[in-house]
This record gives structure tokens, C-alpha cells and sequence, in this order.
């Protein structure tokens, strides 16, 4: 693999307007960013920088962009509170024993004693678990989760976090 084919492998940070760091691309994307004029090369003085060639022009590509126009946060809806999202949010782990097999959801608050069907009283629960917790409190059961329930945040968020906490302290 050539210099050259090696830089095309890399990957660049968007950044919206408002400097909120979206997603990674891949570096021929963050080029036609550049080029289109959509896009800004960012340098937070450490930067990255690789240089593109194309026949008619050299182009100066930073690992961190930002883009100029639009909307990039686009609205975003809180997933419902179904199966699938709460076994994802709690990565497919019991909260009460952290075991992977047979997994079912479970109100911590029992539905019967007032609790709601919302993102803040449903947690994945294996077979036994759910079963040893009934119709009780999991304080009533002497059970604690590992985690307290909460609604999944804004994927541009969940980025932003991560990749602020990757980032070399000065």
C-alpha cells in the first residue's frame, strides 16, 4: 500500500456548528466536505494533518472538521420502551445479577403497586431473578440493581462524551 492509500485509511472527527463533536468519518467523506465548502478544517494546535493529492490540486485534510451549514442535530426521539432498547441500554445484562442468559424485562416498581412501563422503572432481568423479585420493591426482595434505570441520551452526546474523555489531558 502506498503513502498515499495509507492516508485514505484514516478517519476524521465532525464537529457541528456549535463545536459539538457528531461522529468519525472516514477521510474521503471529510473530503468532499472540504471541497463542497460544507466543512471547515479545524487545528486545536496538536491536530493531525494529511495532505491529499488529486492531479490538479493539494489539499490540507485535519483530523478534526467542522461543519458550516444545516442542522446537524437533527431531531432526535427517545426510543420507546420496548425489549429490544432496554436489553441494549443495559447490554443485554441482568441488572440484579449480571448474567446474560434468559433475560426478560422487569419493572423495578411492580406495575401492580403504581410503578409506570417508562425508561426509569424497566431493567433487564434474567429468568431467576425476575422471579425471586415477584411482586416486590427490589428493596422488599433484598435485591440492588447494578445500575439505575435511565433513558438512552442523544447518540451526538454519547460521542462527545466519549471522545472528550479520549482526549489527552495538557
Amino acid at each position: 500500500m502506498t503513502v498515499q492509500h495509507a492516508v485514505l485509511q484514516n478517519s476524521v472527527v465532525v464537529f457541528s456548528k456549535a463545536y459539538l463533536p457528531l461522529a468519525k468519518i472516514n477521510i474521503k467523506r471529510a473530503i468532499v466536505l472540504l471541497v463542497t465548502e460544507q466543512a471547515e478544517a479545524l487545528d486545536f494546535g496538536n491536530t493531525q494533518m494529511w495532505e491529499v493529492r488529486s492531479p490538479s490540486t493539494i489539499l490540507q485534510v485535519s483530523e478534526h472538521i467542522r461543519l458550516l451549514m444545516g442542522n446537524p442535530e437533527r431531531q432526535w426521539k427517545i426510543p420507546p420502551v420496548n425489549r429490544r432498547e432496554v436489553l441494549k441500554r443495559d447490554q443485554h445484562r441482568c441488572q440484579y445479577c449480571n448474567s446474560s442468559r434468559k433475560l426478560t424485562l422487569d419493572h423495578v416498581i411492580p406495575r401492580s403497586k403504581g410503578g409506570l412501563h417508562t425508561w426509569d422503572n424497566v431493567v433487564a432481568a434474567c429468568e431467576s431473578c425476575n422471579c425471586g423479585k415477584s411482586d416486590r420493591t427490589p428493596k422488599q426482595a433484598g435485591m440492588t440493581l447494578f445500575t439505575k434505570p435511565k433513558a438512552p441520551i442523544h447518540p451526538a452526546v454519547a460521542f462527545a462524551d466519549q471522545f472528550w474523555k479520549s482526549q489527552p489531558t495538557p
